[in-house]
């Protein structure tokens, strides 16, 4: 299936400095498929050249094609947003960033209704049956389990309104579909492969002699995963490791355990993986940010020094990770650029509305953050 990443430039400093919020050309990696393709390769660009070409007419084009998009008039269509959970903290920034967005775009505020499925499918299904009875004039959806994609395109589709799937994505069979029916939905999001890619090459770019605090020429580590069912997970567990592994590093995992995102689990998972394995543990890699967070207040009370006799990696950059980055207190975190993802979610959900199509897969990339840039992007999510 043909995948298109999208440029959308957030700002020219940002761009210059690092890379575009999404990049890339038409040759992006396939649809990250479901829990059992975990042998796809990692994206070919994941240390992709930062320098952006032509940043002033790049944001000239991109702000011409939001202009154009939002030409109809779209203060009277009402846009229904699933979130799959509120309480989650990258989730809380994309759903805010996305209803400032559709306003912006000529939404009425009244006219957005976002609603928490409080990571209950059957809550959500129940949402969905509400938006569709109300006739809402596109659905943006953030699924509480990527498997219910099916059913959920089924009665979206039977009922005629467009569909955008955000941040969670459906397996390539069930975007496949989409295609070979003509239906207007489509996916928006990042490539996990490339946040767990980046997660591994900052442990590789410290060397294994930094990284090797026991000496015996094994990293050993413990992963703390969001949430088995979800694809991100899958695969920024797998390529996390990988990355590691295709740098010919020697490794052994002690304990992988899930934290659900939640904080307050993986500081409790974290806590007892250092209580058994004590100071084998040279790496703690955590598939978001809160669980990051989690991790290093076990690692505070275990006594131990990120950085000094430990290291940990996460992903979303959310502020207080950055904070902790810019400190030393945490190794690095991945930008998961919730800017380009909900600017690009609603721009889609306008073009459907529109009578325009859009390409099925819509994708974002992830920017390597680091003690190096970590300010820079803290200034821009702030």
């Amino acid at each position: 299936m043909k995948k298109k990443v999208i440029s959308l430039l957030l700002t020219a400093t940002m761009i210059a400095a690092m890379v575009t919020g999404c990049g890339g050309s038409a040759d992006t990696p396939a649809s990250t498929d479901s829990a059992a393709d975990t042998t796809a390769e990692a994206p070919a660009d994941t240390t992709a050249d930062t320098t952006a070409e032509a940043p002033a007419d790049t944001a000239a084009d991109t702000a011409d094609a939001a202009a154009d998009a939002a030409g109809g008039d779209l203060a009277d269509k009402k846009v229904g947003v699933c979130i799959y959970q509120f309480s989650d903290n990258f989730m809380t920034l994309f759903r805010e960033e996305l209803e400032n967005y559709l306003v912006s775009q000529g939404f009425a505020q009244e006219n957005i209704t976002i609603v928490d499925g409080a990571n209950d499918q059957a809550t959500q299904t129940g949402q969905i049956d509400n938006f569709i009875a109300d006739k809402v004039d596109v659905l943006i959806i953030n699924p509480v389990n990527s498997s219910s994609a099916e059913t959920i395109t089924d009665k979206v589709v039977e009922a005629g309104i467009p569909l955008v799937y955000i941040n969670r994505e459906p397996d390539e069979a069930e975007e496949q579909r989409w295609e070979d029916n003509g239906w207007n939905v489509t996916y928006v999001g990042c490539d996990a492969r490339q946040s767990g890619t980046f997660q591994g090459e900052m442990i590789v770019d410290l060397g294994l002699d930094t990284v090797d605090l026991n000496g015996d020429g094994v990293i050993q580590y413990i992963m703390v995963e969001g949430d088995p069912e979800n694809v991100d997970a899958q695969y920024r567990t797998e390529f996390s490791v990988k990355a590691l592994t295709d740098a010919g590093l020697e490794v052994e995992c002690l304990s992988d355990q899930v934290g659900n995102w939640q904080q307050a689990e993986a500081q409790q998972i974290v806590a007892n993986a250092l209580g058994q394995y004590g100071e084998d543990v040279e790496v703690v890699f955590c598939n978001n940010d809160a669980m990051a967070l989690g991790a290093l207040q076990a690692i505070e009370s275990a006594g131990r020094t990120v950085g000094t006799d430990i290291f940990l990696v996460g992903v979303d950059a959310l502020s207080e990770a950055l904070e902790d980055v810019i400190a030393g207190t945490m190794t690095g975190t991945v930008f998961n650029d919730h800017f380009s993802q909900s600017h690009s979610a609603a721009d889609a959900a306008i073009n459907f509305i529109n009578g325009e199509t859009n390409d099925y897969y819509i994708g974002c990339d992830y920017v390597k953050v680091t003690s190096d840039n970590a300010q820079e992007i803290l200034d821009m999510v702030k």
